[in-house]
């Protein structure tokens, strides 16, 4: 009977110190940003063990330094989040062999001891003082090595970050024939970096922030000081600290919880993977937004002109670039209205067709038992299937499969006689001409409406095709981009910018930035610089460079 007795009050006791453990931990979890480190090593590692647990990763490395051994040290580190090699080599042999080296009449206690390791033992650039708990998890959880001093209430952080990371290669998702291989990489600094290469200039401004209360992810916005607009640059920050959620691990996180309209089809903020890309815009005077553990950026504000502008254009000489772009501009328009004006006129305005392609077209769809929207709808879910399957699959057999896939499924259809063999044209070239258009958001978009346009043309005809672009356009019209109209420079229309819209003007001739993003410092290069023979020239000033008018 005693015997249990003393089981159950012992079993209580247990239960009690186990509870009271977890809610220490839990208290600690919930109060992290007002707390501080202690001068007490021994509290400070009982709480980040509490705190990180058992981890395997977590490394705590403590060692006694001093002439007598009688300062004790700890070193903490996320193992495969750091250089070791830059840990061993001169952080603990800083520690254990170099501060051995100090005179026996030093005072190594507590701070004393802390700044001589800062400013006399560290040969590493990066070192900070931190003192909150919460700055210490920040920075041993993003790579860094935090340094602990027993009798000390403040810690040092060395910058040790060396994981393994993608190298620097040419983005897959937006490849040229001409221009840089270069593209940005998962790794937020080696971002700035290539950035750095392209625009040095001292004004050029990186402003950092960390999203997320899980993640931590760390975000930054990228922009030429004088020549961005100011009020753009306060909403893009305005923005970002707006943001309250547990992890952001894309950039496509940040797009959705600082886009314009988040209710449209039309994405209002650019995205790109090409430095290259991002550097030029950030020159016109964009704002550019980082994101840690992704290659792809954003870039505000955006305008729809993008949708048919590519890098490439800007290498190739202005009449090879110019006529690409309208060749992008033909496949734009294909894409949206191609099949809805196949429906249209084969269902309603068949009298618009001459008369021997009137007959041609009657003779492949004799014996279809569909009418041309069904047939529309079903070769183009189909093709919309074959080329989400195509990415899906893995790299080696992705592409052969949805080709292979879409010449069966085709011919397949036309024997069995459920499409006739000009939808299967018309939906091809469609969905070849989707691809023309520059950036892989585009192109979705315009597959999207593909789809209401055709059911407008099924049943208005060619009044419903007119009916929906002018939908669409009034929609448009609508929209802003940090303040910046989405149809610019086509409403409100700015002759100026056209230079840089249907057709690419020579460089020479483009000394003005477009007028509603780069007004700050409208002129970025001299007036007139267009190549001429050396006996041309005339002895002349260079011209002012205030008061152009192009």
């Amino acid at each position: 009977m005693i015997r249990k007795v003393f089981g159950k009050l012992i079993s209580r006791l247990v239960k009690k110190e186990s509870s009271k453990g977890c809610d220490d931990e839990a208290h600690l979890l919930e109060n992290i940003e007002n707390l501080d480190l202690t001068a007490d090593l021994k509290a400070n590692l009982h709480r980040i063990k509490q705190i990180l647990g058992d981890s395997p990763d977590v490394v705590i490395r403590t060692c006694r330094i001093g002439w007598k051994q009688e300062i004790c040290v700890a070193v903490i580190h996320i193992d495969g989040l750091v250089d070791k090699s830059l840990i061993n080599e001169d952080v603990m042999k800083a520690l254990m062999l170099e501060v051995q080296m100090i005179d026996r009449k030093e005072n190594l206690k507590g701070k004393h001891i802390l700044e001589i390791i800062r400013d006399s033992m560290l040969p590493i650039s990066d070192v900070k003082n931190v003192k909150s708990l919460a700055d210490f998890f920040d920075s041993i959880l993003s790579g860094d090595t935090a340094i602990l001093v027993d009798g000390s209430d403040v810690g040092l952080v060395v910058s040790t970050r060396g994981w393994k990371s993608r190298n620097i290669e040419e983005p897959a998702s937006e490849s040229v024939v001409r221009g840089p291989r270069d593209g940005f990489t998962e790794n937020l600094r080696d971002n700035t970096a290539l950035l750095r290469r392209r625009i040095k200039t001292p004004h050029l401004r990186v402003e950092a922030y960390k999203i997320g209360k899980l993640s931590r992810t760390d975000v930054e916005i990228v922009y030429i000081k004088g020549i961005a607009n100011e009020k753009v640059v306060e909403e893009v920050r305005r923005r970002l600290r707006r943001i309250d959620v547990d992890h952001i691990l894309e950039s496509g996180y940040i797009e959705e919880l600082i886009e314009d309209a988040p209710l449209s089809l039309f994405s209002t903020i650019y995205r790109t993977e090409r430095p290259d890309k991002l550097a030029g815009g950030i020159f016109e005077g964009r704002v550019g937004i980082l994101v840690d553990n992704t290659p792809f950026a954003l870039l505000v504000p955006s305008i729809f002109a993008e949708w048919i502008q590519a890098a490439e254009d800007y290498y190739e000489r202005y009449p090879i670039g110019s006529l690409i772009r309208l060749l992008r501009i033909g496949a734009l328009l294909s894409s949206l209205l191609l099949p809805s004006f196949y429906v249209a006129i084969t269902t309603y305005h068949q009298e618009m067709l001459p008369t021997v392609l009137l007959l041609s077209i009657s003779a492949a769809r004799e014996g279809v038992p569909f009418p041309a929207i069904v047939e529309a709808f079903i070769m183009e879910v189909s093709f919309e299937v074959l080329r989400e399957a195509g990415i899906r699959l893995p790299r080696p057999i992705g592409p052969a499969i949805s080709i292979i896939g879409g010449v069966i499924i085709g011919d397949a259809a036309v024997r069995a006689g459920l499409v006739g063999a000009p939808m299967v044209v018309v939906v091809a070239f469609t969905g070849i001409a989707s691809y023309a258009i520059s950036g892989y958001t585009a192109s979705i978009t315009m597959r999207f409406l593909r789809f209401g346009v055709m059911i407008l043309s099924a049943v208005l005809g060619l009044y419903g095709v007119m009916l929906a672009v002018i939908a669409i356009t009034a929609h448009m019209v609508s929209l802003r981009s940090f303040g910046v109209p989405y149809l610019s420079p086509f409403a409100p229309f700015t002759l100026r910018d056209l230079k840089d819209v249907f057709l690419r003007a020579p460089w020479w001739a483009m000394f003005k930035r477009p007028r509603l993003i780069g007004h700050n410092e409208p002129i970025r290069q001299d007036y007139f610089l267009m190549p001429r023979h050396s006996a041309d020239e005339e002895d002349e000033p260079v011209h002012e460079r205030q008061g152009y008018d192009d």
